[in-house]
C-alpha cells in the first residue's frame, strides 16, 4: 500500500470562552485554528494527523505541502513497527530545517496519521497496537484560559466541577489567582498552575514559595526561557513545588536533556509538536525511567486529541487537558468530550476511532 497524497487542511472553529481570553502578544483570540492532515492511499484507506497550528496555521500548512508532502507521496505505508525508522529518515531528510518548531509540527502530523493508517490496516483501535489497554476512559481537567479577576476564576473554578470535571488548570500569573482557586474548589482537588514562561529562576522560587499553602500540583513552564533546563532543576529543588513542562519541546533528545537536569517532576510531551506518537512513546519511555510522570499537552480539537487519548489509555497515569470553553462545531460529533463524571472515552474504532465530519471541515474551512 503506497501513498499517493497528502493534503493539509485549515480549520477554524470559533469559540465563547466566557470571561476568559487567549490572547498572542496584543491579540485575542476566538477560534480555535487546526491543521489536519490528510494522508491517502492507493487502498483507499486514509489516515489523518494534527499539525500543531493555533496561531500559525497558515506557516504550519505550507510546511506540510512544501517539506512533508514531497517526502511522503510514493512512500509504501509502514506498519507499526518500521514507523520509527520511516519518521526518522524524514527528520534526517529535513533537518537543516531545524528539528524543533514548525518542521517538527508537520512532522507530527504525518507521524500520527501513518500510525491512524497502521491501526486502520489491522482493523484495531489505535491504543490495541500501542499495547496492553489499561484504561477506557481518560480523567479530564479543566484547562482555564486567562482570566485575571480571583473572583471570575472562583466562578469558573465552581462551573467546572459542577460540569463533572475532577481537576483544574489555571492560566495565571498571581498569588491571588491561585489561592482564588484553591479556597473555591476545596482542598482535595488536584489543582494546576500554567505561567506560559514569564519569570527568572529567583522570581519563580518566591511565586512557588508564596503559592505553597494552596498546593498546586504543579507550576507548569514558571521561567523564561522554557529551555532553561538548568534553571527549571533549581525552582523544583527550591521552591517546594512540582514542575512541569515539555509543550515546547520536541523531540526525545531534548526531553533527555530536560529529565537528566532534573528540571519536572511532570513531562508534558505535545503529540502535535514532540514528532508524533513516535517520538511521545519514546518520550513516555523515557520518563518512567526517571520516575517522573506524564501529564501530556492535549488542548486540542482534532486528531492530536484522539491520539492523546488512545496514549493515555496504555497508561496507569496521566490527565487528558481540555480547554474549558464552548466551541461551535465538533469535528468528532460529540464523541470526544467530556463527560458527567468528567472523563473521555477512549474511541474504539479501527484507527484513532472516529472519521472527521467533512460537513463541519468544509464549512470551517480557511482557503
Amino acid at each position: 500500500m503506497d501513498i499517493t497524497d497528502v493534503r493539509a487542511h485549515h480549520i477554524r472553529i470559533p469559540y465563547d470562552a466566557g470571561v476568559a481570553s487567549f490572547r498572542q502578544g496584543a491579540s485575542a483570540i476566538s477560534a480555535l485554528d487546526m491543521v489536519l492532515v490528510e494522508v491517502t492511499t492507493d487502498s483507499g484507506l486514509t489516515g489523518w494527523g494534527d499539525a500543531f497550528a493555533y496561531v500559525c496555521p497558515r506557516t504550519t500548512r505550507s510546511a506540510v505541502e512544501e517539506m512533508i508532502a514531497p517526502q511522503a507521496r510514493g512512500l509504501t505505508v509502514p506498519d507499526a513497527a518500521g514507523i520509527p525508522a520511516a519518521m526518522e529518515q524524514i527528520q534526517r531528510n529535513l533537518h537543516l530545517f531545524g528539528r524543533y518548531g514548525i518542521t517538527m509540527f508537520a512532522i507530527s502530523g504525518l507521524d500520527i496519521a501513518l500510525w491512524d493508517l497502521a491501526a486502520k490496516i489491522k482493523g484495531v483501535p489505535l491504543h490495541r497496537l500501542l499495547g496492553e489497554t489499561r484504561r477506557p476512559a481518560i480523567p479530564a481537567y479543566a484547562s482555564l484560559l486567562r482570566i485575571g479577576s480571583p473572583d471570575n476564576i472562583a466562578n469558573e473554578c465552581r462551573k467546572a466541577l459542577a460540569l463533572g470535571y475532577g481537576a483544574i488548570k489555571l492560566h495565571e500569573t498571581t498569588a491571588p489567582a491561585v489561592f482564588a482557586a484553591r479556597e473555591a474548589i476545596g482542598p482535595n482537588i488536584p489543582l494546576m498552575v500554567d505561567m506560559n514562561c514569564p519569570l527568572t529562576a529567583a522570581q519563580a522560587i518566591a511565586f512557588a514559595q508564596t503559592c505553597a499553602d494552596a498546593q498546586p500540583m504543579f507550576l507548569e513552564e514558571p521561567v523564561w526561557p522554557p529551555e532553561d533546563f538548568v534553571a527549571l532543576a533549581d525552582v523544583r529543588s527550591s521552591g517546594g513545588l512540582g514542575i512541569a513542562a515539555g509543550e515546547n519541546a520536541c523531540t526525545e533528545y531534548q526531553f533527555r536533556q530536560m529529565l537528566d537536569a532534573g528540571a519536572v517532576s511532570h513531562a508534558q510531551p505535545s503529540v502535535t509538536k514532540v514528532g508524533g506518537i513516535t517520538e511521545f512513546l519514546k518520550v513516555a519511555a523515557l520518563a518512567d525511567q526517571f520516575g517522573v510522570n506524564i501529564v501530556p499537552h492535549s488542548p486540542y480539537f482534532g486528531p492530536g486529541l484522539l491520539a492523546t487519548l488512545h496514549l493515555l489509555a496504555t497508561r496507569d497515569d496521566g490527565l487528558v487537558e481540555m480547554f474549558y470553553l464552548k466551541r461551535e462545531a465538533c469535528l468528532w460529533g460529540g464523541h470526544a468530550d467530556v463527560d458527567a463524571t468528567g472523563h473521555v472515552a477512549v474511541p474504539t474504532g479501527p484507527g484513532l476511532g472516529y472519521e472527521p465530519d467533512r460537513g463541519v471541515m468544509e464549512r470551517y474551512r480557511v482557503t
